[in-house]
């Protein structure tokens, strides 16, 4: 994969001669309590995907990654490829940023959709986090589909819908809404978490249920050690708002946090 030394828009390089058998495209760029990316990139390592696109973007931040070799390196999304003996091949697609405005977003986006469907692509799962403003025991996980013919069948993996209201901002609900224009069906999945914190908790959630949907076997046991840390930490900070919160004289939990990316 090379990139052309003059980009004066949004790039996706990719890996030549890769195809994908009626691929599924699973979407987990950053967003609150970072739910998505956490859930995307452990299916990564977990299942051995390979890597076979990046993006590169001018509407990422002006900035470049330092590197513990001492080099640098661009701000990108990858696109990962897992090929499945027993179903549609999936796409997974993480990065470190997302684009920082609208236009951008819809421009990114759109680069992206191109790339998926000229692998012949017609399913999105986008993964987040939707913020309830306080620490979650037992995370749920919502559901927004762009279609309504997709509902039941999530519904039967654990997903519950109708119970959300707000928006869905970025990657995770401009995928969904761009690629319904495309006549591509889909939906986010949405952990429950404080968002305020990285949540591996609400992560785990995603995952477990995502696993059923694409019915592909995922070891969550590594994950589930990093939710137990997070769990830990949540209950210290939660603790401790709250403890200020009682000498200040505020009320705890009033704060309004329902949108996800």
């Amino acid at each position: 994969m090379e990139l052309e030394s003059k980009m004066l828009g949004t790039k996706i390089v990719r890996k030549k001669g890769v195809t994908a058998k009626d691929p599924i495209l699973v979407e987990g760029l950053p967003g609150i309590g970072l739910v998505g990316k956490l859930a995307a990139e452990y299916m990564i390592k977990e299942l051995k995907a390979e890597k076979i696109a990046e993006l590169y973007s001018p509407h990422f931040p002006h900035q470049v990654l330092m590197l513990k070799k001492g080099t640098i390196r661009m701000l990108k999304n990858k696109f990962y490829l897992w090929r499945n003996p027993n179903g549609s091949d999936i796409i997974i697609l993480v990065g470190d940023v997302q684009a920082v405005t609208s236009e951008a977003q819809f421009e990114v986006c759109g680069k992206m959709l191109d790339y998926f469907t000229s692998m012949n692509g017609k399913t999105i799962y986008t993964l987040g986090g939707y913020g309830v403003g306080k620490f979650v025991e037992n995370p749920k996980v919502f559901g927004a589909a762009s279609h309504a013919s997709v509902i039941p069948e999530l519904e039967k993996k654990g997903v519950i819908f109708g119970e959300t209201n707000g928006s869905i901002i970025g990657a995770a609900g401009l995928l969904l809404g761009l690629g319904k224009l495309r006549g591509i069906k889909g939906a986010c999945l949405m952990g429950e978490t404080h968002g305020g914190y990285v949540d591996a908790k609400a992560a785990q959630s995603v995952l477990g249920v995502l696993s059923r949907i694409l019915e592909v076997r995922i070891d969550m046991s590594k994950l589930e050690e990093k939710a137990h840390e997070s769990e830990k930490f949540m209950k210290k900070m939660e603790k401790e708002a709250k403890k200020h919160s009682e000498m200040s004289g505020e009320m705890l939990g009033d704060s309004d946090i329902t949108y996800i990316r």
